[in-house]
């Protein structure tokens, strides 16, 4: 068996289908809508293995992201393959062979997995089977559940992991990993990486908004109000990009804007110059857009042969990357950030930055300037949490000076409701629920800055004799201690 994904815009590059004229596979297209990104899973011959490639099209139709269908894809095919090696199939398998398939995959598979990627697992095999059980093809999934959810989940209660960037880690990591600088701000003439600007750049959009990577890397011109002739946006409305599809809206700071200007007077003109015989050469399978409307809220132009309009913020991460305006001078992609060939970085291609800045980073790790690394490379993620963090600080601090200088023994409701701190934080975030926000909370102070202050005179750094730090450590400094320590035996 094969696993394919779907893209419906590569299909002119196949050329002529047996059977089939152009008018008709438009029309077979029309009539049987697959989005972009479905899994469809293939046999020897080549056909579709069912009921399963049918699961995966009910999928896409429900509209889950295309990401989320991948995993659940390699979930279910190596769930098939091991049936088959064992004379089964979805339809008999029982108990002990989902328990079994659970034992290989966590202990004797070539590269087993830990707790988090086998929940992943069970959550594509769980709905799976409530998919089959739906449409008849089985009578019921084929393990118990538990009060608590599925039996065959790890049971473990994954925590909110925070890791965030104290000031001098963030500086030495924008300026020094993405921007080529050396430890101390000077200009390493020794530098090959590419487009620091744009690096620098887009880690400091990520930090001062917060903005998960999905958001930040398909942001497009129109949103930022950057486009010519129009003044910079403040405020750019999420949706189609965010998480869940969640609507929000994101306040870009000043600070954010200025350090972009570089990036789009220097690196983006060059960028896009040298892209045009590659855009040109694709400009059949791109997002051609004619027109801009006046508030920058929606465009019009050629896409598949056809005339469409967009909302901009509608917009998916496929489609914003393929948008490009016809400026009369060649083609100019509508995304904020470009690479190579003209158009928006992958997520694996601003994975790549981020190691090579990694490396750089701990190349010049033993300079006197540079600031503790943490073991693991950053991920762009931290950045995020860096700013929830800063920001829950930082109101939380404003809200006890304002308490202190009202004389209030407590806010009132209402100055609770309008100034929570963790309220605003959840807003800027985009979290569902508070519980989620609350999570920082054990973060506003740094637990292991405070192991060190308190004991600080414990150590032999501090003065203290090893006799001493065992005496202390053993609350046997007075004697009444050692008293009280004979009573309870």
């Amino acid at each position: 068996m094969e696993l394919f994904f779907t893209d419906k815009h590569n299909v002119w590059k196949v050329g002529d289908v047996a059977g089939l004229g152009p008018a008709e596979l438009n029309a077979l297209f029309e009539r049987r809508r697959i989005p972009t990104g479905t899994p469809i899973l293939l046999d020897g011959a080549m056909r579709p293995v069912e009921p399963v490639s049918t699961w995966f099209r009910s999928l896409a139709l429900d509209g889950t992201d295309a990401k989320t269908m991948r995993s659940y894809a390699y979930s279910v095919l190596m769930l098939i393959n091991f049936l088959l090696a064992r004379g089964a199939d979805l339809r008999s398998a029982t108990e002990a062979d989902i328990k079994e398939f659970r034992v290989w995959r966590r202990e004797e598979a070539e590269e087993t997995v830990q707790d988090a990627s086998w929940d992943r697992d069970v959550a594509a095999i769980g709905r799976l089977y409530s998919f089959l059980k739906d449409i008849g093809f089985v009578d019921a999934r084929p393990w118990r559940s538990t009060g608590r959810g599925l039996s065959l989940g790890s049971g473990t209660s994954r925590d909110l992991r925070v890791r965030h960037m104290e000031l001098d880690q963030y500086l030495y990591c924008r300026d020094v990993g993405f921007g080529g600088l050396t430890p101390d701000a000077s200009l390493d003439e020794t530098f090959r990486g590419w487009r620091p600007h744009r690096n620098r750049a887009a880690c400091e959009l990520a930090l001062l908004t917060g903005m998960r990577i999905q958001e930040w890397s398909t942001l497009l011109l129109p949103e930022l109000g950057l486009l010519a002739d129009q003044p910079p946006n403040a405020d750019v409305d999420l949706a189609k990009c965010a998480k869940y599809s969640r609507p929000r809206t994101v306040y870009v700071p000043a600070d954010a804007m200025e350090l972009l200007d570089p990036y789009l007077l220097i690196e983006r003109p060059e960028i896009v110059a040298s892209a045009q015989r590659t855009l040109r050469r694709r400009s059949r399978e791109l997002f051609v857009v004619q027109r801009v409307e006046a508030d920058e809220t929606r465009v019009r132009g050629i896409f598949g042969g056809q005339t469409i309009t967009r909302v901009v913020k509608d917009m998916a991460p496929g489609l914003r990357r393929l948008a490009v305006r016809e400026t009369g001078d060649g083609l100019d992609p509508l995304a904020l950030f470009v690479g190579r060939g003209g158009l928006m970085p992958t997520f694996s291609g601003w994975d790549r930055v981020r190691w090579r800045a990694w490396d750089r980073m701990k190349s010049q790790a033993a300079h006197s300037a540079a600031p503790p690394l943490p073991r693991r490379c950053w991920v762009y993620h931290d950045l995020r949490h860096t700013f929830a963090l800063r920001l829950l600080i930082f109101l939380t601090r404003e809200a006890l000076r304002d308490a202190e200088k009202q004389n209030l023994p407590m806010s009132t409701l209402l100055d609770h409701m309008t100034g929570n701190p963790l309220l605003v934080v959840q807003s800027r975030l985009g979290h569902a629920h508070p519980s989620t926000t609350y999570r920082y909370v054990r973060y506003l102070k740094d637990p292991i800055r405070e192991v060190d202050a308190a004991f600080r005179q414990w150590t032999a750094a501090g003065g203290a004799s090893y006799i001493t730090i065992a005496r202390r450590l053993m609350n046997l400094e007075k004697p009444e201690n050692a008293t009280q320590g004979c009573l309870h035996r």
